[in-house]
């Protein structure tokens, strides 16, 4: 029996920021994470999926992961793999959301592209790049005076930048990645329909596939089955659904659970707690 894509990684603040660099070549499986990911890539030949999107990374480009996205990097040699990874919780975000400015702005306009990755158009000696050096800096300097403060500052100030250079066009989104259309027109259907009824022959019939050619070709190029893929997509989006104050059977109901006993094991399952502890 398959089993549903792996969460990865925890968040405990606001947000949180690693300097990662690997030296021998890592196996990394599809997963997804609770909170929205930035990587910016410094150095490896890496190629990154995400959701069915296979992106070659250059230096310095950006790559904006979603809550809730599928995604694993590829290592394609045994070069070292360096990159600034940065966990920020949707509630961060959130909070900085006024008439004026949004800042997941820069998360909105790479998925009205069709694009996870963000590549600036000058990089070296920019204030974005400026200031990813002085976040970079802060993981070092734990004991500087009131280094977490500076931190956050230096991260909202990296936001801002981010959101300006977007606005002002000084980004090129990639698109110019490798996938199968075919998939990728599939999950983008699956994703808009997890609350109704979809089984493997109408997917099929759908997109002009046999079942066994549907069902192969998906567990090539997402890591997983269709049915685990629409479990694991159902259950985040019933959990967010109870935390925002769905009772539990309404959410149940609305994400296409076919009965209430299955989808509390599945839950269960998936967050190692049950949906009252949400």
């Amino acid at each position: 029996m398959d089993s549903n894509y792996t969460k990865a990684g925890y968040l405990t603040e606001p947000f949180k920021i690693f300097h990662l660099r690997d030296e021998h070549k890592l196996n990394i499986d599809f997963h997804y994470h609770d909170f929205h990911k930035i990587l910016i890539h410094l150095h490896g030949n890496v190629s990154y999926c995400i959701e069915g999107r296979s992106y070659e990374l250059k230096e310095h480009d950006i790559v904006l992961v979603n809550a809730g996205e599928v995604h694993k990097p590829i290592l394609n040699n045994d070069s070292i793999y360096e990159r600034i990874i940065i966990y920020v919780s949707p509630q961060l975000i959130d909070d900085y959301v006024s008439k004026g400015y949004d800042l997941a702005c820069c998360f909105k306009q790479a998925y009205a592209n069709q694009s996870h990755v963000l590549r600036l158009a000058a990089t070296k000696g920019s204030r974005l790049a400026d200031t990813i050096k002085g976040l970079d800096s802060t993981l070092r300097e734990t004991n500087e005076y009131a280094n977490e403060l500076y931190q956050k500052l230096l991260f909202l100030e990296f936001l801002i930048q981010l959101n300006r250079i977007t606005l002002h066009g000084g980004i090129e989104y990639i698109n110019t990645f490798s996938s199968n259309k075919k998939i990728v027109e599939i999950l983008d259907f699956l994703n808009k329909n997890l609350t109704n009824r979809i089984s493997i022959d109408e997917l099929a019939d759908k997109f002009y596939m046999s079942r066994y050619h549907l069902m192969h070709t998906f567990k090539e190029e997402t890591g997983c089955t269709i049915g685990s893929y629409i479990t694991t997509k159902r259950l985040l989006l019933a959990r967010d659904m109870i935390r925002d104050g769905s009772s539990v059977s309404a959410a149940c109901d609305a994400c296409g659970f076919g009965s209430y006993s299955s989808f509390i094991r599945a839950y269960r399952k998936q967050f190692h707690s049950t949906p009252t502890n949400t």
